[in-house]
């Protein structure tokens, strides 16, 4: 047990018995427990099993690389259409969880099995660039430069986020926000 995640289930009002009751069962397949991105994070020789997240509407079990399970149960929910690799199964109580202990192990183990076999999720890197921001590859040739010396996830990133405006002038107003940091070299996020 990791006293960050002891802290963190200290502080939590939400959604505490059923994290304890999460951590319990994660426990029971020997991971290893560590607190990454804010939240209970398990481990198998160091590579990433599964998270536990608590949200306003949910609590999700998160599978790192859920896209390559086996969902023999159906339970395995893609949180947006852009996220590639991780998986969720979520509840709203304790009995929804217990009720599926057996399935929840099923998957770690699977999960685990994934890790041993060093399989990896490929992903979809293709995108398009949005009109606007090619105008300003036009415009500031060093800006076409940097963007494609970003990794692919961080173009696809800039590119989506971009995109997904309604309108051009607001398109425009994302890509003015971001030149700087894409000269710099930094994702959307960092």
């Amino acid at each position: 047990m990791n006293p960050k995640v002891d802290e963190f289930l200290s502080k939590t009002s939400k959604w505490k018995e059923e994290y304890e009751i999460l951590r319990n069962i994660v426990l029971d397949c020997e991971l290893t427990e560590d607190f990454k991105w804010m939240h209970p994070c398990y481990t198998y020789e160091n590579k990433n099993i599964v998270l536990i997240h608590g949200f306003k509407e949910y609590i999700a079990f998160l599978f790192h690389k859920g896209s390559l399970l086996k969902d023999t149960h159906g339970i395995l929910v893609q949180q947006t259409e852009n996220v590639q690799a991780a998986r969720q199964i979520r509840f709203t109580n304790v009995q929804e969880i217990v009720e599926k202990e057996d399935i929840l192990k099923e998957y770690i183990y699977a999960a685990i099995e994934v890790e041993k076999a060093g399989l990896k999720v490929k992903k979809n890197t293709e995108f398009v660039i949005p009109d606007e921001l090619q105008h300003k590859f036009d415009e500031i040739p060093a800006l076409k430069t940097a963007f494609e010396e970003l990794t692919p996830g961080r173009q696809r990133a800039y590119a989506l986020y971009i995109s997904k405006a309604k309108q051009s002038k607001t398109r425009e107003s994302r890509v003015e926000k971001y030149i700087q940091k894409i000269l710099d070299g930094k994702g959307l996020n960092d």
